[in-house]
């Protein structure tokens, strides 16, 4: 009995152990590390892409490609035919809008959510591992369960929701860190130099 019962107990205690890092782990952006999306040394585009931005998919509203942010998203976010990497594809004409200016009789949209004007897909995503929200998104949705907080950012009028304040994540500007760089610079050493005998 007492063996049966240490080894429920040692399963459970392993169980607890693994289940929060299986599911930190369960999300898409968390297997990349910095170089998955950004190349330091061997940019693909004019930001420091490591994927190469998609050129090939044509926004169905201007019939030009993409660029910036949304041409990287897309380099792995879009079907293989349409120049992207197939992982997750989005398509344009069933998604919310992107690469266009936003009509303001359709939503009013706050300027942090805009990128030169324009709707991209780092205005409501932010893609970095420390954003903890459902689907990258920039407000927390409670898992997706209370989407109207998220919409209602954008589209007050058409909301069933009275929102007086709404957190907004964003780790695209460091200025606003919440943590202290880990950076701990030391002197550098003296080296000792050998003075040859003669």
């Amino acid at each position: 009995m007492f063996k049966s019962m240490f080894l429920k107990l040692a399963i459970v205690g392993i169980l607890s152990l693994l289940v929060p890092a299986v599911l930190y782990a369960a999300g898409k952006h968390e297997g990349l590390n910095c170089t998955g999306c950004h190349g330091i040394h061997t940019a693909q585009g004019d930001i420091i892409f490591a994927v190469e931005p998609n050129r090939k998919v044509k926004n169905p509203r201007t019939n030009k490609p993409y660029t910036g942010v949304t041409a990287l998203c897309l380099g792995c976010h879009e079907t293989i035919e349409n120049g992207g990497m197939g992982i997750i594809p989005v398509s344009a004409s069933k998604s919310h809008p992107y690469g266009v200016v936003p009509n303001p009789k359709v939503a009013n949209v706050p300027p942090s959510f805009l990128r030169s004007g324009e709707l991209a897909c780092v205005g409501c995503h932010d893609p970095h591992p420390s954003n903890p929200n459902y689907k990258y998104l920039r407000v927390d949705t409670e898992g997706g369960a209370d989407m109207q907080k998220f919409c209602v950012v954008c589209h007050s009028s058409k909301a069933d929701v009275e929102v007086t304040k709404i957190e907004v994540f964003s780790s695209m500007d460091e200025r606003n860190a919440s943590h202290e760089s880990p950076l701990v610079e030391k002197p550098a050493k003296k080296s000792k130099s050998k003075k040859k005998k003669r």
